[in-house]
């Protein structure tokens, strides 16, 4: 999912625009699946096109349909265009601004600034879903705020308080909520973003920085949704080695296994397994997710040691599967521990659960459950999603309920 960035330089004459990041206007166009059409008008100052972010305010921003016009059948997991987004700024104080909700639209960015030329910048996944009453829910927002804080204190970074952050959420999505898919067809996908937006030409932090966040309604991540995916595990290229940043979820990090899952894709895998970069023997994660063994009554997943990604969903996954009654180990997993399992599957913000039906590594081809939905996996998919989605009560207290 990309926010594609504009950069228009000013004639000479005339000074450069401050803040370093500004706001295109946009206007309101047809809105269609996967695309947006429209005009984009000369640049104006954002005190023109912001609507102060209040959370009580947000349901006044929409006075069109309840719920959009797509093809909720037939929704994929790719970006639409929808009508709002979020951004805060912050200087040298280290103090970020209170935030404003203005139209989606393209943003103006320094070719200087410390995320193009460092790749200094965050991002987070979460979901939005619709009860059967018509109630919005989010999923553990909390969680979200703390892991970008974490990221950006290893980033060198200021970060958004966990308040500002879940606020922020509540907007964005209340200002967007006809966007939200009905009951069952999909999820409101919310993407934050932190980056160093303020010019810099030395390698150094970044003078200024932004927080943004747009949304856009999903579908199923891979094309097979609850169904195995294929997956091949690596042992040439690796996702991220002890000391870096494979812990946090930097930019940086996704753009470097997209070489490694084209070339898995043009086989026909669905995605790509990594293993550890020191004895090569162990799994660390799938491109996006997180990934499970299961043998038996015990479920082993990799254990968080700075080079894997704490996914929220594999934190709950752990939670759930325990409540119910499973072992749960987080330890080191080998591959002949994978080549042995009963059943294995991924978990993710986009994914959700995931199952694997076949597993190829040295041009070995293993299947698993006769390339169906293991047992443990759609036990595990059905209480986690039927908690999100507010089909049963939240004995967790993981969703926050929004007041529309």
């Amino acid at each position: 999912m990309e926010l594609h960035l504009t950069t228009t330089l000013p004639p000479l004459s005339t000074p450069r625009p401050s803040p370093s990041l500004r706001l295109l206007a946009s206007q309101h166009a047809s809105i269609r699946n996967q695309t947006y059409s429209a005009p984009w008008p000369p640049l104006s100052s954002k005190a023109n096109s912001a609507i102060r972010c209040q959370a009580s305010l947000a349901t006044n921003y929409i006075e069109t349909s309840a719920v959009a016009d797509l093809d909720w059948e037939n929704l994929g997991f790719g970006l639409v265009h929808t009508d709002f987004m979020y951004i805060a700024e912050c200087g040298l104080d280290g103090n970020f601004s209170k935030g404003e909700v203005v139209p989606f639209g393209p943003i103006e960015l320094s070719p200087s600034a410390g995320v193009l030329n460092y790749g200094q910048g965050l991002f987070e996944g979460l979901k939005a879903y619709r009860k059967t009453d018509g109630a919005i829910l989010l999923f553990r927002p909390e969680e979200n705020a703390s892991r970008m804080r974490d990221g950006a204190e290893r980033m060198c970074m200021p970060a958004p308080t966990v308040e500002q952050f879940v606020d922020a959420i509540k907007q964005t999505v209340l200002a967007n909520k006809r966007w939200v898919p009905p009951t069952g067809k999909g999820s409101l996908y919310i993407r934050p973003l932190l980056m160093g937006s303020g010019a810099v030409l030395g390698l150094a932090p970044a003078p200024e920085y932004t927080f943004m966040i747009f949304v856009s309604p999903v579908g199923n991540y891979f094309k097979e949704g609850l169904a195995p995916i294929n997956l091949i595990i690596e042992d040439n290229f690796h996702r991220a080695a002890p000391g870096g940043t494979g812990g946090v979820k930097t930019i940086g990090n996704y753009a470097s296994v997209l070489k490694a899952q084209r070339i898995a894709k043009e086989k026909g895998y669905s995605d790509v397994l990594y293993l550890d970069a020191v004895n090569n023997k162990y799994l660390e994660e799938v491109s996006s997710c997180n990934i499970f063994v299961v043998k038996g009554n015990v479920i082993s997943t990799p254990a968080i040691k700075g080079t894997i990604l704490p996914g929220i969903t594999r934190k709950s996954i752990v939670e759930v599967a325990q409540r119910k009654g499973f072992k749960v180990e987080e330890r080191l997993v080998s591959v002949d521990d994978l080549l042995e399992a009963d059943e294995v599957f991924c978990t993710g913000t986009a994914v959700v659960v995931s199952p694997v039906g076949c597993i190829t590594y040295l041009g070995k081809r293993v299947e698993y459950g006769n390339q169906g939905v293991g047992v443990v996996s759609q036990q595990l998919y059905t209480s986690l999603t039927s908690l999100q989605m507010g089909h049963v009560e939240d004995c967790m207290g993981w969703t926050v309920e929004l007041n529309q």
